[in-house]
C-alpha cells in the first residue's frame, strides 16, 4: 500500500502513543507475576510479545487497552516473533530458563539481524542455537553462570538475560565485554524489573544477579513514548503547531534527547552522538536535511535495524537532490537546497523510515510505498496526521 500525504502543516493536540520499550518489558513482568498492564498500543511488535507470553503458558485477558495475566495453560515450543527484535532477544533466555527447547518463528530479515551475541555467550554452556531462513531453533537449558555479552551490538541481549537469570536456582553474572551503547534501554529494564521486586548489583562492567528471585505483583501503566512522539513534535519546527501531551519529563527513555537535538539542528550544523538513541537516526537525518544539515556519530548499529537505515534515508533523499555521506560509524547530512512539488519515496519496509519521510510533507506532497510498515510500532500514525489536519489518501503499490 502507498500513502499520499498532501503538503501540510499539522495543527492540534494529541496524546502521545505509549512507549513500546516500556510495554514489552511491563508485559513480560506482568506475565511472570500475574499482574496487569494499562495503556497498551497493540502494534505488531506488541502482538509478538503477547503471542510469546501465551506460548510460554501465561493466560491473558485483553480489555480495550489493558492486558491482565491470571493463571497458566499448556506451554508451546513455537514462539512467533514476527519482525520484533526486542521480542526475540528478550524471550530466548527467558524461554530457556523455563524449558529445554524453543522454535522462534521470525521474518527472514529478523533472522539476518541475528542472535550472534547469544551464540557466543552460550558457548560451552550446553545451549545450541541454529538459524534457518525463517526460524531460530534453540535447545538446552539456561544455567547459573557468568555470561559474557558485548555491549555495542544491542542492549536487548542484556535485557533478555536480566529477565531470565533471576529465575535460576543459583547466582549469575553478566560481564559486558565492550563499551555499552543504548544504556538508557538497560536503565528502562532495571526500572521495570525493580518494580516487580527483582534486584541487581550493577558495578562497572558487571551485573551481579541473585538466583531464586520471584516476580512480585505490580499493576503498571505504560508511559508516553518519546521515540514516536519525535515524528509529531518535529512538525513544530516546520510550520506546524502540534501539542504532544503525555510524556514523562523524568523518563529513563534515552530518546527524550530528541528535543535538545532538534533545537541544535534548527539553528546550526552540530555533531551529535546517537549511539544511545539509535532509533532517532531516521527522524534526525530528515530533520537535518530540512535545516542546516548535521554530522552524526555512533551510527554503525543502524545497519542492523529493520533496514540499513542510513543507506535507506540516503537513497530516498537523493531522489529530491539530497546528499548524505556514510562512513563506518558516522553519517553526515547536507541540507536540501530546493524542493520539488512532489516526492515519491520507498519505506524500505521500515516503520521509522516511513514516519521520518512523512516530515517532507511540510515542503511537498509525498507518497510512501509499503506504508503499512508503521503497524510495527505506531499503527494509527497516518490517522493521527489526519486528526491534525493533514490530507491523507491511499492507493495500491504499482
Amino acid at each position: 500500500m502507498k500513502v499520499i500525504i498532501n503538503k501540510c502543516r499539522p495543527i492540534g493536540e494529541i496524546i502521545c502513543p505509549p512507549s513500546k520499550s516500556y510495554a514489552h518489558r511491563y508485559l513480560i513482568g506482568a506475565g511472570l507475576s500475574s499482574s496487569k498492564v494499562d495503556n497498551i498500543a497493540f502494534s505488531n511488535d506488541i502482538f509478538a510479545t503477547l503471542s510469546c507470553l501465551s506460548s510460554l503458558g501465561f493466560k491473558k485477558i485483553v480489555n480495550f487497552n489493558s492486558v491482565s495475566f491470571d493463571g497458566f495453560k499448556e506451554k508451546d515450543e513455537e514462539f512467533s516473533c514476527l519482525e520484533s527484535g526486542s521480542t526475540l532477544r528478550f524471550f530466548i533466555p527467558l524461554v530457556l530458563a523455563l524449558q529445554d527447547k524453543a522454535i522462534f518463528k521470525c521474518s527472514p530479515r529478523l533472522v539476518q539481524r541475528g542472535v550472534d551475541v547469544y551464540i557466543e555467550a552460550f558457548k560451552n554452556k550446553g545451549i545450541e542455537i541454529n538459524r534457518l531462513e525463517d526460524k531460530i531453533i534453540c535447545k538446552g537449558r539456561l544455567i547459573p553462570s557468568t555470561y559474557k555479552v558485548r555491549g555495542d551490538v544491542s542492549s536487548q541481549y542484556i535485557t533478555g538475560l536480566l529477565f531470565a537469570l533471576p529465575l535460576l536456582d543459583g547466582d549469575s553474572v553478566i560481564e559486558i565485554t565492550s563499551p555499552l551503547e543504548s544504556k538508557a534501554y538497560i536503565d528502562i529494564t532495571i526500572d521495570v524489573l525493580n518494580k516487580y521486586g527483582i534486584k541487581f548489583d550493577f558495578r562497572d562492567n558487571f551485573i551481579y544477579v541473585k538466583g531464586n528471585q520471584k516476580y512480585q505483583h505490580y499493576d503498571s501503566v505504560v508511559e508516553g513514548d518519546y521515540s514516536n512522539s519525535a515524528f509529531l513534535d518535529a512538525f513544530n519546527y516546520l510550520g506546524g503547531k502540534v501539542d504532544v501531551k503525555g510524556l514523562n519529563p523524568f523518563s529513563y527513555q534515552g530518546d527524550k534527547v530528541y528535543k535538545d537535538y532538534f533545537n541544535q539542528l534548527a539553528v546550526s550544523k552540530p555533531t551529535l552522538d546517537i549511539s544511545n538513541c539509535i532509533d532517532l537516526g531516521p527522524v534526525l537525518f530528515v530533520f537535518a536535511s530540512l535545516f542546516n544539515g548535521g554530522k552524526f556519530i555512533g551510527t554503525k548499529r543502524l545497519k542492523i535495524k529493520e533496514s540499513d537505515r542510513g543507506e535507506a534515508i540516503k537513497q530516498e533523499l537523493e531522489k529530491i537532490g539530497g546528499k548524505i555521506e556514510i562512513k563506518d560509524d558516522e553519517i553526515e547530512v547536507h541540507p536540501l537546497n530546493s524542493y520539488p512539488l512532489k516526492g515519491d519515496f520507498d519505506s524500505h519496509n521500515d516503520h521509522r523510515i516511513a514516519m521520518a519521510l512523512s516530515l517532507l510533507s511540510s515542503k511537498m506532497e509525498v507518497s510512501i510505498s509499503s506504508c503499512e510498515c508503521v503497524e510495527k510500532s505506531f499503527p494509527n500514525y497516518y490517522d493521527v496526521l489526519i486528526q491534525l489536519g493533514a490530507k491523507v489518501s491511499y492507493q495500491e503499490n504499482e
